[in-house]
């Protein structure tokens, strides 16, 4: 269940509380794809969860302006636990990190991340950063979505 966006002093918007928070897509929809182009980012999200599903991906976490109060986020950030995932049947995209991932936007409306990845900007890992808010530093929560049991997915998507 995704709780309500709480205020964050510092912050531009309304943030998920800090935390972790499970959900699954069909939650991620209601609560967040609230306009056209909020959802046709949730459109990209499902294609980029769909595909990394069947590189046997099991998790992914949703972080970004597209889990905040933003009226119109840029795009969605996201990171994927790389544990089980088959390399030769993950889509080259989910590694290409060129021109500011130009290639996953194009094809996602987002970016992802392996989620042990370390950004080399502060030192930690994509699950860890993910969860400072950009503009404070402060704690901030992020959606983990089980692939491997998504309703939304499960619909969907046939390996």
């Amino acid at each position: 269940m995704i709780p309500a966006l709480i205020p964050l002093s510092g912050s531009p918007w309304t943030v998920l509380p800090p935390g972790v928070h499970s959900a699954n897509l069909d939650e991620v929809e209601a609560a967040f794809a609230t306009n056209a182009w909020r959802r046709e980012l949730f459109d990209g999200l499902v294609d980029a969860s769909g595909s990394l599903k069947l590189a046997g991906c099991l998790t992914v976490y949703l972080d970004g302006s597209f889990v905040t109060g933003k009226p119109r986020p840029q795009d969605f950030d996201g990171c994927w636990d790389p544990s089980g995932v088959d390399v030769k049947k993950l889509d080259p995209l989910f590694l290409n990190f060129a021109n500011a991932r130009a290639s996953q936007k194009a094809a996602f409306k987002g970016e992802f991340f392996p989620s042990s990845m370390m950004c080399a900007d502060v030192g930690q890992t994509f699950i860890e950063f993910f969860q400072l808010d950009r503009f404070t530093g402060n704690k901030k929560g992020i959606i983990s979505i089980s692939l491997s049991t998504d309703p939304f997915l499960l619909r969907k998507v046939k390996p």
